[in-house]
């Protein structure tokens, strides 16, 4: 069996709480309760979505999870009960009131918690092309897959329940909202099928990321790579929720990093339906989710007082501390940071700044911070340099005597020409060489004087060297705004454009996916492709340009509009070509030997590469126009 991947969307509840289903008709989409239901615990108080360290007592917890719970218990006991079964599974579900995020959660209660889990094995066929490899979880009557597309023959995660599931309809109607947000920055949702009698939701398998579980298992992150983290997760969950979507199930399983060094999040909306967890405040509970991440990327602990995720909770009642009085050394913006999103119990930020209660709020707080510069980097010390045995004269000689002995000397041999006769070759060797050489003195010498008594040559002095000062270096110049090139009047990510030109790398202008066709799905009102305008604010000479696309495979060329052009929109008046239409890798940076005087630069785009199957998607990550 594969080895199983730390990107896989594991959805298994480790947080210690007993599993609870829903009925179809409480759950919305998103994760919001249509009906008031009793509150539960915040997503992000702790329960455990996949973390490596605790899958081994996932048998254990779905057995307990098939047990119906006492139709009357004292709410007093039932708490015991999940505080004693949180620190068997090392959950972060914390066990004390005061000490735990907002009940922000409502878990819909089905007749009957003994839901059976379909019998499937590796090997098993979905739709005859989903083929089964490995069990990453089996809980509460639903199980999660590795799998494989042998269609398309690639890796795929796949959740399977029976169609007969109380929350099967609910998890068909998130998976199918989830897919049509169409943002890089989530794990896609890539099919969600009702046959026969299973419902399964197929979604994208990134084998190349990394759980954030795994890097905070190694120590907290440096102050760059936080501010990284709470930026993009901000700005992702404040995209979802303009569109209608939640997570409510955001922990560190749930966030995986790149290669490249982006943050993806994966569940978004499914997570939450296959467990029938709705809140009120889907907002809220998303933005206290960010906050906790933020705290123990800061800290690595856990900002309640229960471990969870292979990390510490924080001392028993101490309550809520900033990150900067648990660890030292702590970044103090990003510290004031995670507390203004952590609003638990009252807890603000130090200096009263007021609570961030919704994602898009969290965003603009980052927005408004100082900028975080990266590490510089490191080199390695070069070792000492030693002298070899071949250096000092020893090469393929013994040490020395063995045992003290008295050493052999091996007679070397006389060097080529040290004989008497090799002596005399030299100096005729040198002789003749003498004489060469004033053969050829002379020669020279007479050519020379002949030339000079030819009334018809005349000697040319060299032209001076100008005293010209070398050309200073180009440097990037000041872009006053960036605007997406719309054909028709339609744009595609028309707010995305000033990500381009923002400065920061984890920021892009993202294109939707397009079928078939590179050329945007050769759409009708798409065939003149798209791509960004940059306005200088004045006119200036542009001599080069520094372009990193969304990933390597577009075919680009870069226009500029005349100098007295006003506010260009169409293609036709940017009248001057700077490069050639050409397919491009993930950088274009070129220098032009004669300066163009501009004001508006449009890189255009006119096909996206592909991103997998029939689908194509691009996009631009920043832009800078040189000049001196």
């Amino acid at each position: 069996m594969a080895e199983r991947s730390t990107a896989a969307v594991d959805v298994a509840d480790n947080g210690g709480d007993e599993p609870l289903t829903a009925q179809a008709d409480e759950a919305t989409a998103d994760g919001a309760s249509q009906t008031p239901a009793p509150e539960a615990k915040s997503s992000s108080g702790g329960e455990d979505n996949g973390s490596k360290g605790e899958r081994g007592d996932e048998p254990e917890r779905a057995e307990r999870s098939e047990e119906p719970a006492p139709a009357e218990e004292p709410a007093r006991a039932e708490q015991t009960e999940e505080s004693e079964q949180t620190e068997r599974a090392g959950s972060a579900a914390p066990d004390d009131e005061t000490t735990r995020p907002p009940k922000a959660e409502k878990k819909a209660k089905a007749a009957d918690s003994t839901i059976a889990t379909p019998e499937l094995h590796s090997g098993h066929k979905l739709a005859r092309r989903y083929r089964l490899e490995e069990c990453i979880t089996r809980l509460d009557g639903f199980s999660s897959w590795r799998a494989v597309d042998e269609k398309l023959r690639r890796a795929v995660g796949v959740h399977v329940l029976p169609a007969d599931h109380p929350r099967a309809r609910s998890v068909l109607a998130a998976a199918r909202s989830a897919a049509l947000l169409g943002d890089a920055r989530f794990v896609m949702v890539l099919d969600a099928v009702e046959d026969n009698d299973l419902v399964y939701v197929v979604h994208e398998w990134l084998p190349d990321a990394t759980e954030l579980t795994a890097l905070l298992a190694m120590g907290p992150l440096e102050p760059h790579e936080a501010y990284k983290l709470v930026d993009q997760l901000s700005q992702a969950l404040a995209a979802a929720h303009r569109e209608g979507l939640s997570h409510l199930k955001l922990t560190p399983g749930a966030v995986l990093r790149t290669s490249t060094g982006q943050y993806r999040i994966r569940g978004l909306a499914v997570n939450a339906a296959l467990r029938g967890i709705a809140t009120e405040r889907p907002q809220r509970t998303d933005t206290e989710a960010i906050g906790a991440l933020l705290y123990a990327a800061l800290t690595q602990r856990w900002p309640y007082e229960t471990n969870a995720y292979g990390l510490s909770g924080l001392p028993k009642g101490a309550g809520l501390l900033p990150p900067d009085q648990v660890r030292a050394g702590v970044h103090r913006g990003l510290s004031e940071l995670a507390m203004r999103a952590l609003v638990n119990d009252g807890a603000t930020a130090s200096r009263q700044e007021p609570p961030c209660t919704t994602p898009e709020e969290l965003a603009k707080a980052v927005g408004e911070m100082p900028r975080i510069r990266p590490p510089e980097p490191t080199f390695a010390t070069p070792p000492e340099y030693r002298r070899t045995t071949y250096q000092q004269g020893t090469y393929g000689r013994p040490a020395g005597p063995p045992n003290g002995g008295i050493s052999s000397t091996v007679p070397i041999p006389p060097a080529p020409l040290e004989s008497r006769a090799g002596k005399v070759l030299k100096w005729i060797v040198a002789a003749l060489l003498i004489t060469a050489l004033g053969l050829g003195s002379w020669q020279i010498a007479e050519e020379l004087l002949e030339r000079d008594d030819d009334p018809g040559s005349s000697t040319q002095t060299p032209p001076e060297k100008n005293d010209e000062k070398p050309k200073a270096p180009a440097e990037p110049l000041t872009i006053k705004d960036a605007d997406e090139f719309t054909v028709n009047g339609d744009g595609i990510k028309e707010q995305q454009a000033p990500n381009t030109v923002d400065g920061d790398p984890g920021t892009s202008w993202v294109t939707p996916e397009y079928h078939n066709y590179p050329n945007f799905g050769n759409l009708p009102d798409r065939k003149q492709g798209s791509g960004i305008i940059v306005d200088l604010g004045s006119v200036q000479e542009v001599s080069g340009l520094d372009i990193d696309m969304y990933r390597a495979g577009h075919e680009v060329q870069v226009f500029a509009a005349g100098e007295n052009a006003s506010d260009p929109t169409s293609l036709s008046e940017f009248g001057k070509s700077l490069t050639p239409r050409q397919t491009v890798g993930a950088n274009v940076k070129t220098t032009f030997d004669k300066p163009t005087r501009t004001r508006y630069v449009l890189v255009h785009v006119s096909k996206l590469p592909l991103e997998f199957g029939n689908k194509y998607r691009g996009g631009i990550t920043e832009i800078k126009v040189l000049g001196r």
